[in-house]
């Protein structure tokens, strides 16, 4: 072979290496719908908040939020998409079982200060599209800080038990007898926007009283006092109207005309303030077919 044929060859050898991996770039761009999706989960989900310390102006999902409970106090952990310190590295099955089981990719599980009890009714859809969106956001090499927890909570091998006692993982299973629009309700607060999570009381374990859904709870995030959002006429939400409600949801105003504070403010600006109007109907109708109890 000729020099000139030979250097031929290899310009077209080249040319073609180029285009096939031009190609894989392109095919590895995640379809825009897929992440619109999953921009919209994050935001409903909350994920922000518990991963992002803006006390002191951290980046966005590097972690070390601190999260204070009567157990101690837990930092939320870095999620950015950061092979060594955040998610990077996770498969989309890592993803999945961390939301669905409570569980990491090593095996290690999780404190329930993480509200995998209530994102395991999450469809994999949902978490899928979460993880696209997620592994769009700039990643950070910002390490992980050790909770502030005293023995024997600190034992993660104990979560096991606290498990057995009061988990039970699993999407959540729309029910028949009733409407789309409440089946999407229950979805929401049940398990993307994780309502229960704080405004459900907790026994002397952490665990929800599922007795006392939504009842209230005096000893919230940080402390706080989140109140009861059951249709009870004098201890919850019974008298407010949807229109009231949804404008709560919307931008933090009640019928009183003062707005939420604390942690409820960055929920309703960063999570059901972001809702569809639709979504937020849907809440509604569902928080309104509850049991009323009062607290």
């Amino acid at each position: 072979m000729n020099a000139s044929a030979f250097e031929g060859r290899s310009v077209a050898v080249a040319l073609c290496l180029c285009l096939v991996l031009a190609g894989r770039a392109v095919s590895a761009q995640p379809a825009p719908e897929l992440v619109k999706r999953g921009a919209y989960v994050f935001a409903a989900a909350g994920c922000a908040a518990c991963h992002t310390d803006v006390k002191n102006k951290g980046p966005l999902l590097a972690g070390g939020r601190a999260l204070k409970t009567p157990f101690g106090t837990f930092y939320g952990p870095n999620i950015t998409p950061d092979a060594k310190h955040g998610i990077g590295r996770w498969t989309d099955a890592d993803f999945i079982r961390a939301l669905r089981e409570g569980i990491s990719p090593s095996g290690a599980h999780y404190f329930p200060v993480f509200p995998y009890p209530s994102f395991t009714q999450m469809t994999d859809a949902d978490m899928l599209a979460l993880k696209t969106y997620i592994f769009t956001l700039p990643a950070v090499s910002r390490p992980n800080r050790t909770h502030d927890v005293a023995a024997p909570f600190r034992w993660r091998f104990l979560q096991r038990f606290w498990k057995w006692l009061y988990f039970t993982p699993g999407p959540y299973r729309p029910d028949a007898a009733r409407n789309t629009q409440w089946n999407r309700g229950a979805y929401l607060v049940r398990a993307l926007v994780h309502c229960g999570e704080c405004h459900t009381p907790r026994n002397a374990l952490g665990a929800p009283d599922t007795e006392r859904w939504l009842a209230g709870n005096e000893d919230g995030p940080d402390g706080d006092e989140v109140p009861n959002i059951t249709p009870h006429p004098t201890a919850g939400i019974g008298r407010w109207s949807a229109e009231e409600i949804d404008l709560y949801l919307e931008v933090g105003e009640d019928p009183t005309g003062d707005y939420a504070g604390s942690a409820m403010a960055e929920v309703i600006e960063h999570s059901t303030g972001e809702l569809t109007a639709a979504d937020r109907a849907a809440i509604i109708a569902y928080l309104k077919s509850l049991q009323p109890i009062r607290d």
